[in-house]
């Protein structure tokens, strides 16, 4: 086994160290720091120092050791720390960022890049504490050959060189338990990395090394706890040796880690090779770690596996109620208990995936915080609901589409202090982002209290840009509008916005997760943007609709009710569409036989059944022939097992075996008016038309199973066609 097998471990755990040190800069107050938080974040850059010069990431390990330098002097007081101060960790941080990316991707970080933030730091440590950190660099590149013994020395005070006893005294009995074979030869490759291996004696049960290092005991600790476990670790120190064996004990750690002058314990530190994270110290009673790593592709592989298990337990089910077996039988009853395991393993196995909200909220403070100092405003972030838990898929996918909107809310929407000031508002603007559980979506919403949409202002620009608009629309129809691709109400274009990009995005990207986007915004008080998602892409709550001899499923969260036109309700448009009014409002009739040429289906609207569905933010009546039930369904990917299909979102398989497809709602409009459009099909006969139709119901079969369905999205009522 090589040491590059665990690459990996180091970039995820140093991602999360970096994501660590740049909330605590975020928190941190100038004025008061706590202790506490320069403590973490001291640590946090002395980890991934340690791990870099273990893998020989020499640009990482360069560049967090001179961030160290100066984090050891601001946590010791001797460096004050100012909001410019605070720009240049943070700055460091993404070079860090930017480092770890490179090493990933088995390639050299930018040259010019890291002379440029090295520079920075030196000139940095130069003007505000009087000390050349290069020196302490070079320290480390001495450690890092194997001039331990020189590098050492270098660093020491003239006191320290007079009390202090040769550097390779310290002596340990390193035990290594339940350790495999592999991971044993590895683990003593990198102990004599570390300094000289005396002796190995043991079995798989217990290992012991003796080993001669210049080294604490933390610090080997931590360097092979990048390959295994804290708790498979033992190590105790031994009588110390010198270069005679006249050496009484170790060096204490307070000549090498603690010396009177912060500057010298500064340059010991480069000499210190630690990795990534301290691990716990071991209990008595030893013990397994509370968690494991697992890759998101094993994961995933679990879930298929399951969906596998849930479609064939549906077959199953279906065999024995076509065989019209006696439903009391030893074989129903098992297949009832198979079905509720199956759903409980389901469950287990999608909570795996689930990830907090904290994951995407986290990544905001720092965004606002750079970007309210571009535009001279002040702001105030807000998170709410950060433990509220969504699909780590989706969590990737929806920070771009926030990023959107927190920055329009920042440049469009909070005005600059003094506006908000004659407005009669405080100085500082808020900026909420929350999330919450609603059914079976996560509502995630970004609103601040600036100065609201501009409905006139809107309107104006839309039909500069050719849109179709109209006085009389309602407000929630005029703020779609800024979803247009192409559409910018900015007087200018900057670096921020103006260019007419980015809510078309943001639309179209919540859109292809399964969900649809809300604005709701008041004159003067603020605007809020309403995403509403499925909580996973992989398993979703389905309605199999018949229409024909084909079967297709809504998702269930789309769905809002569903009814069986009367003539009297049906009102004919130009371009012979056919509106359907519900109760007040006045919803466009989608033929899903016609706009996916199924034959053999129900043409007569009074006929059919009208499921009143939703889709990017309007209200749709869809013609099907009967509703068949509602069942949850395992996602399969379209695209990636056939191709792109118009109308359709994705596919699944039946109980029966057979495939269904699963509709795509906003799609399904549009193909329909493509295909009204070039002729593709033709249009509802004259003879359903009001001016033809007997009125009343038509009693039919499908009728009793016309129910309206189970309303689970509550907010979409009110919103007009």
């Amino acid at each position: 086994m090589d040491i590059t097998d665990f690459y990996d471990t180091f970039f995820e755990e140093a991602g999360e160290l970096l994501t660590e040190m740049e909330q605590h800069l975020l928190e941190l107050d100038v004025d008061a720091p706590d202790p506490e938080q320069l403590n973490a974040i001291f640590r946090a850059a002395h980890s991934i120092k340690g791990g870099a010069g273990t893998f020989g990431f020499e640009a990482l390990q360069r560049t967090t050791h001179l961030l160290e330098n100066l984090l050891d002097h601001a946590r010791c007081g001797q460096l004050t720390l100012r909001r410019d101060l605070i720009d240049v960790f943070l700055e460091t941080k993404d070079m860090l960022n930017d480092q770890l990316d490179a090493y990933r991707q088995s390639v050299e970080p930018d040259p010019e890049a890291l002379e440029y933030i090295c520079q920075v730091l030196r000139q940095l440590a130069l003007e505000e504490i009087g000390e050349d950190v290069e020196g302490a660099a070079e320290t480390t590149v001495a450690a890092k050959t194997g001039s331990e013994d020189a590098a050492i020395e270098a660093a020491k005070t003239p006191a320290q060189a007079e009390t202090a006893v040769p550097a390779d005294t310290g002596r340990y009995q390193v035990a290594l338990l339940k350790v495999a074979e592999k991971d044993r030869r590895l683990l003593i490759e990198e102990l004599a990395h570390l300094g000289s291996v005396e002796n190995e004696s043991g079995d798989e049960n217990r290992y012991e090394v003796v080993l001669v290092s210049s080294l604490g005991i933390d610090d080997i600790e931590a360097v092979l706890c990048f390959v295994t476990e804290p708790d498979q670790l033992e190590i105790a120190p031994l009588a110390a040796v010198g270069p005679e064996e006249k050496t009484p004990n170790p060096v204490p750690d307070s000549v090498l880690k603690e010396p009177e002058k912060p500057g010298a314990a500064r340059q010991e530190q480069s000499v210190t090779p630690p990795a990534a994270r301290k691990p716990a110290t071991k209990t008595a009673g030893g013990g397994e770690s509370a968690s494991i790593r697992v890759p998101v592709s094993k994961v995933d592989q679990i879930i298929n596996l399951v969906g596998e298990l849930v479609i064939t337990q549906s077959m199953l089910d279906q065999v024995v109620e076509d065989s019209g077996s006696d439903r009391d039988s030893k074989l129903s009853s098992g297949l009832s208990l198979l079905s509720r395991t199956a759903r409980d393993l389901q469950e287990a196995v999608m909570s795996v995936r689930m990830v907090p909200m904290d994951y995407v909220f986290s990544r905001f403070p720092r965004l606002v915080r750079d970007l309210a100092g571009k535009l001279g405003k002040e702001i105030e972030l807000i998170t709410e609901g950060k433990s509220t838990e969504l699909d780590k898929g989706l969590t990737e996918r929806i920070i771009d589409p926030l990023t959107h909107l927190v920055r329009n809310s920042l440049d469009h929407g909070i005005e600059s202090p003094e506006q908000r000031e004659a407005a009669g508002k405080s100085r500082t603007g808020n900026l909420l982002l929350s999330a919450q559980h609603q059914g079976g979506n996560i509502l995630i919403e970004v609103s601040d209290d600036g100065g609201g949409l501009n409905r006139e202002k809107i309107l104006a620009k839309a039909a500069a840009n050719g849109l179709s608009i109209s006085e009389s629309m309602s407000d929630e129809d005029v703020w779609q509008l800024i979803f247009a691709p192409g559409f910018s109400t900015a007087a200018e274009v900057s670096d921020v916005s103006g260019r007419g990009v980015g809510m078309d995005v943001v639309k179209r990207n919540i859109e292809a997760m399964g969900g649809h986007v809300e604005i709701d915004s008041r004159p003067g008080n603020g605007t809020t943007t309403r995403i509403v998602l499925p909580l996973t892409l992989a398993i979703l709550d389905g309605m199999s609709v018949r229409v024909g001899s084909e079967t297709f499923v809504l998702p269930v969260s789309g769905v809002i009710e569903s009814l069986q036109p009367r003539s009297e309700d049906l009102y004919p448009m130009a371009g012979e569409d056919l509106l359907l009014k519900v109760r007040d409002d006045y919803l466009p009739l989608l033929s899903v036989h016609a706009a996916l040429d199924v034959i053999g289906a129900v043409t007569d609207p009074t006929e059919a059944i009208a499921v009143i569905v939703h889709g990017q933010g309007r209200r749709y009546a869809l013609l099907v022939d009967e509703l068949i039930g509602q069942q949850q369904v395992v996602v399969k990917n379209l695209e990636t097992n056939y191709r792109k299909v118009p109308g359709i979102s994705a596919a699944t398989i039946l109980g029966d075996g057979s495939v269904s497809l699963i509709l795509d709602i906003a799609d399904l409009h549009r193909l329909h008016q493509s295909k009204k459009t070039e002729g593709a099909f033709h249009s509802i006969p004259q003879s359903s038309h009001p001016s033809t139709l007997e009125s009343g119901h038509t009693n039919s079969t499908r009728s009793a199973t016309a129910q309206p369905a189970q309303r689970t999205v509550s907010n979409v009522e009110g919103v007009n066609a």
